[in-house]
């Protein structure tokens, strides 16, 4: 699928790539722009702000966990420079609490990684839901709930592990543990 112009005048519409993982970053860039889109790479929130304040992309990958401030904290300011900008939160550390989230504050759609270039341009065009999508017969387990739990206090103060530790009545190093580990399954 190749990208739509958005822009009069533009060649290759703009696409702001933001992930910690440079590697993932410079292979997803490489595919992106073989599909028609100018891209640009941040590894940090700053950086991606900078760039996106020099020249507002079309369109956004931005990862949800970044070394310098949670991914998440991007979208207002992208969306500040430009209301029309395609967002997609891409994540290895999906919950449903930062996927309500990242929607809320104007994200176009949230994908879990692993994911190509192809389901990235799908989900740049993912305007209406799915009336038709099935729920699921078995409900989450106890520790998927907490991980769920633990991200949704998180978020509620601001990523600062101190706070929420106490909010959660849980000492901060056990908190960064489990926050540390990979997400639990269903």
């Amino acid at each position: 699928m190749m990208a739509r112009r958005t822009r009069e005048g533009d060649d290759k519409p703009s696409l702001l790539l933001v992930d910690d993982d440079a590697t993932l970053c410079d292979t997803l860039a490489r595919a992106l722009a073989k599909r028609g889109f100018e891209v640009k790479t941040a590894l940090t929130a700053a950086a991606a702000s900078k760039l996106a304040s020099e020249s507002p992309p079309e369109y956004a990958v931005v990862d949800l966990r970044l070394p310098d401030k949670p991914g998440l904290m991007l979208i207002p300011t992208l969306i500040g420079l430009d209301p029309h900008t395609r967002i997609v939160v891409l994540t290895g550390y999906g919950n449903i609490a930062t996927a309500i989230e990242a929607i809320k504050l104007g994200a176009t759609y949230y994908l879990c990684k692993p994911v190509d270039a192809d389901d990235i341009i799908a989900a740049f065009y993912h305007d209406a839901g799915n009336d038709e999508t099935a729920a699921k017969e078995k409900p989450m387990s106890i520790k998927r709930l907490e991980w769920e739990h633990i991200w949704h206090v998180l978020r509620e103060h601001n990523g600062n592990i101190s706070q929420a530790a106490r909010a959660l009545s849980m000492h901060r190093r056990t908190l960064q543990r489990k926050l540390a580990k990979r997400p639990v399954k269903n």
